[in-house]
């Protein structure tokens, strides 16, 4: 077994317990609530930022790597991996103390908040291996399953990304400042 395939292997464990252990923890740490702590109810605009610069970063990184652009790619890439590690500790450290908001919209607009809700939640649990697999192939530099991975990877994670842009607008209305 070649050295790429020995890290590759690694890298696929490693994702692997990441993809369960990250969904695992937020689901515990979501039902946490600090004590004699002040709500940190400032985050949400905040975090709804990280997600709309996020999804912005992901068009400009297609864009760079359609140019040959590898370098500003991969830059920004990891800089869209950053933004999304700082969304979750935000969106959890929010959780932790502050009470969930119950969306008040009626009729047909309640219907789209829950599908839109429901479709974020889904795949920004399934992004995480997806992100974690084409970053590691693009490190081993298998860059034509990266490209392939990738293909299927920008649409999910750009979705993620909007959504919950979208998502935040939709529930900020019924928010106790």
């Amino acid at each position: 077994m070649g050295e790429v395939d020995q890290k590759e292997r690694k890298f696929n464990i490693f994702i692997t317990v990441i993809s369960i252990v990250i969904p695992l923890v937020v689901i515990v740490l979501f039902r946490v609530k600090l004590p004699n702590v002040e709500p940190l109810s400032f985050l949400p605009p905040i975090y709804a930022s990280v997600n709309g610069v996020t999804a912005i970063l992901l068009i400009v990184a297609v864009i760079a790597i359609k140019n040959g652009n590898k370098k500003l790619h991969q830059k920004i890439m990891v800089t869209c991996i950053g933004l999304s590690l700082a969304f979750l500790v935000m969106y959890v450290a929010y959780h932790m103390t502050s009470d969930s908001t119950t969306f008040g919209g009626e009729g047909a607009i309640k219907y789209v908040y829950f599908f839109i809700l429901i479709t974020h939640i889904i795949l920004s649990v399934a992004i995480i291996p997806l992100v974690l697999i084409t970053y590691s192939r693009a490190y081993l530099q298998k860059f034509e399953a990266h490209r392939k991975i990738a293909k299927i990877t920008f649409p999910i994670w750009l979705y993620v990304a909007i959504t919950g842009v979208v998502v935040y607008l939709m529930i900020a209305p019924y928010y106790a400042y």
